[in-house]
């Protein structure tokens, strides 16, 4: 990885600066996972974070990305699958053998795709639960008045069973456990899942103030490949378990590839679908 922007010791914000980084906050160097002891899911895929960004992981159904996030937060051993080689450090420490609960006082906390709140359980505590590694009861509970502050309809239904709450409520209340647990790199997978595009952009403009304000990395995983770069500094396309194609969010929206496969767009900038494409040139990001 020593010609990655980011090994090098800097990363590119959207306004153009460069950063000085001296050590990502997480590096995937080179993993390989497998499923029941059979099927390889990713091969040889590495990328960092850096500490204070949003990185987004992008690509199509079935290509690794949510196994990239379980790799992180250690919870493929639940599915069969089990990292065969390459490493994964946080903060310069590997998490290799850590249980799940350990990676999560570590730092990582994982937004699951589809929310996975607890229905049978209120905001209230649901919220709670967040914060069950936390011993400050005085500052948990003005973090939770903080989540209501980016989502004010979770203060409206604070003793309401979480069931019953909408798709962009169960989602804001996802979002805001995960923040109960003082994160310091938050995984969101699939945020945009199965939500309206107006609360999709609202969803994604709060994910950008508490990246912003309470200063909290973020890896994104998302095929709203257009609302994800929106929102980050640095992109990664996955493709079959690889990543095929990386760089600075501006960069990427200028690449014709990224426009055409994963953007829907055409050489005149008519919207296109993803089947009607017939050439992508696939691009391999060679590890040193």
């Amino acid at each position: 990885m020593s010609n990655h922007p980011f090994s090098r010791g800097f990363f590119q914000l959207k306004n153009g600066i460069q950063m000085e980084q001296s050590q990502p906050l997480l590096s995937i160097n080179n993993i390989e996972v497998i499923y029941n002891h059979v099927i390889l899911v990713l091969k040889g895929l590495s990328l960092v974070v850096p500490e204070g960004s949003i990185v987004s992981l992008l690509g199509s159904n079935g290509a690794g990305k949510s196994t990239t996030l379980k790799a992180i937060s250690g919870l493929l051993p639940l599915e069969d699958g089990e990292i065969t080689d390459g490493s994964i450090d946080f903060k310069g420490m590997s998490l290799a053998a850590l249980k799940p609960h350990e990676i999560v006082r570590r730092g990582i906390f994982q937004v699951m795709e589809g929310r996975r709140i607890f229905e049978d359980l209120t905001v209230e505590e649901n919220l709670v639960c967040g914060a069950y590694i936390r011993r400050d009861q005085a500052e948990v509970r003005r973090d939770i008045e903080k989540c209501f502050h980016y989502f004010p309809p979770l203060k409206k239904c604070y003793k309401r069973l979480a069931g019953y709450l909408s798709g962009g409520e169960q989602q804001m209340l996802a979002i805001s456990r995960a923040l109960l647990a003082k994160p310091k790199l938050m995984m969101l997978d699939e945020p945009s899942l199965g939500l309206a595009p107006l609360l999709v952009e609202e969803i994604f403009g709060i994910i950008k103030e508490i990246n912003i304000h309470e200063g909290t990395t973020i890896l994104l995983v998302e095929q709203n490949a257009q609302m994800a770069l929106s929102v980050s500094s640095y992109g990664y396309i996955m493709e079959n378990g690889r990543i095929v194609l990386d760089g600075p969010v501006d960069r990427l929206l200028q690449d014709q590839d990224v426009q055409e496969f994963y953007l829907g767009l055409g050489q005149q900038g008519e919207r296109r679908s993803y089947h009607e494409v017939k050439h992508y040139k696939r691009r391999k990001r060679w590890l040193s």
